[in-house]
């Protein structure tokens, strides 16, 4: 072939993909999304989709399919969205799990920068320092004076190795100054159970899972993370208030696609999704869970993603946590 028939094959070839793309994306969806969740049923994630996909389910005119695939720290199921189809039909929903792994595993079968496409930053969530009754500190600088007083005496329990329940309580010992023991447990879930029954003295947690114990007075709170007073524990002070503004241990959740999903599918996906995250009435259940909607697009998940590798690879390095 020659040189000419050769470039305007080429250019014929584009042609066709370009009209392919946009008459996808005129059509997108035609048929049922999956939406992979990293994590069991009954966590902070899953909680959260099932709360906002009746409302894309509607926006999108088909079903959001949720498909719970737990383990690895969420890079089994992150791994199966990385080898789909670019075609926006496999969407994945996650926290800041994704962040902490390429610190912590050096086995890491993807580059979550590089194959995979940033869709929508959803929501933020702080996380709260909850203690035993048995810990006579009635505040965190309490806990902090008694801690540096008795170094090795006091624990905190956490979700396992490399849970943000586990790196919170790093930060924390990091930013105090402070030597208290770290007691991993196979989930949060367990991980809780041993701290209302006082086997441990202190735990970081989501708001969700704490906040039936702390209105029962099985257990009491500490601090919570994020700039301002959380709605749903208003009483409670941030780490900031008091005296420990370094301690910044938010959990963020968003949506991502395979790399090379095309643009336009993205951005309509996003834009339903930021659209879910200023319904009234998601706004008001979410923060009965002490979430806070944020509805970004794709850059400004970009940008977070980024943000959030750097400051958790600077912990792990600094505490020098590895999982093998």
């Amino acid at each position: 072939m020659t040189r000419t028939g050769l470039l305007l094959s080429a250019v014929f070839s584009f042609c066709v993909c370009a009209m392919a793309t946009q008459t996808m994306a005129q059509t997108y969806p035609t048929r049922p999304i999956r939406l992979v969740v990293p994590f069991g049923v009954g966590g902070g994630t899953d909680n959260l989709v099932r709360i906002i996909e009746p409302y894309v389910s509607k926006a999108l005119g088909q079903s959001l399919v949720i498909d719970n695939r737990p383990g690895g720290g969420s890079v089994i199921g992150m791994d199966a969205v990385v080898k789909s189809a670019p075609d926006g039909y496999t969407l994945v929903m996650t926290d800041t799990s994704i962040a902490v792994n390429p610190s912590l595993r050096k086995d890491m079968p993807y580059d979550a920068l590089k194959d995979l496409e940033p869709v929508s930053l959803l929501a933020t969530a702080p996380v709260i320092l909850v203690a035993h009754p048995k810990v006579t500190a009635q505040t965190l600088q309490e806990l902090v004076t008694l801690a540096k007083a008795q170094p090795g005496k006091f624990n905190y329990a956490s979700g396992g190795n490399g849970s943000s329940t586990h790196l919170g309580g790093e930060l924390l010992k990091l930013v105090a100054g402070i030597d208290v023991i770290h007691v991993p447990y196979k989930g949060t879930g367990p991980a809780m159970n041993d701290l209302i029954g006082g086997h441990v003295d202190v735990m970081f947690s989501g708001i969700s899972s704490a906040r039936p114990h702390l209105d029962a007075g099985a257990l009491r709170a500490l601090a919570v993370t994020g700039e301002q007073r959380n709605p749903a524990v208003p009483d409670v002070p941030t780490f900031a208030e008091a005296g420990f503004g370094g301690v910044t241990a938010s959990t963020y959740w968003g949506v991502l696609a395979p790399r090379g999903t095309p643009k336009e599918v993205v951005d309509r996906v996003s834009t339903e999704l930021a659209k879910a995250m200023r319904d009234p009435e998601i706004i008001t259940r979410i923060a009965l869970l002490g979430y806070l909607p944020i509805g970004g697009g794709p850059a400004d998940y970009a940008a977070n993603l980024r943000s959030e590798i750097k400051k958790w690879g600077d912990v792990i390095t600094r505490a020098n946590i590895r999982i093998e």
